[in-house]
């Protein structure tokens, strides 16, 4: 069964840090793209970040650029989203997703996980 468990979502006061992590299973994953999404309430989801297979190319939200960092560990099959500098526009469920071939910023990925809810106070 093919599954994508995110995890290290909470609450945390603006200019706060969290680190979301995202553990992928169920086949195997060479070559895929993984990449993280939000949607907040009364909105559609947004991109947010993207890896390539190898971690040589990363692509962000321009709203995130300069505070959240994405990475990958290939032998474990998960992929993380280190946020700082968090702020309360940045609250949102965040779902990863894992894909083949796809556009880094479109929602066009195979797998989604189920979304973990990050809540920035002010």
């Amino acid at each position: 069964q093919v599954q994508l468990l995110e995890s290290g979502g909470g609450l945390v006061q603006a200019g706060g840090s969290l680190r979301l992590s995202c553990a992928a299973s169920g086949r195997a994953w060479n070559g895929y793209v993984r990449g993280w999404f939000r949607q907040a309430p009364g909105k559609e989801r947004e991109f947010v970040a993207a890896i390539n297979w190898s971690g040589s190319s990363t692509s962000y939200a321009d709203s995130v650029k300069g505070r959240f960092t994405i990475s990958r560990d290939n032998a474990k099959n998960t992929v993380a989203l280190q946020m700082n500098s968090l702020k309360p526009d940045d609250t949102a469920v965040y779902y990863c997703a894992a894909g083949p071939r796809v556009v880094m910023t479109t929602p066009d990925y195979a797998y989604w996980g189920q979304g973990t809810q990050v809540t920035v106070s002010s």
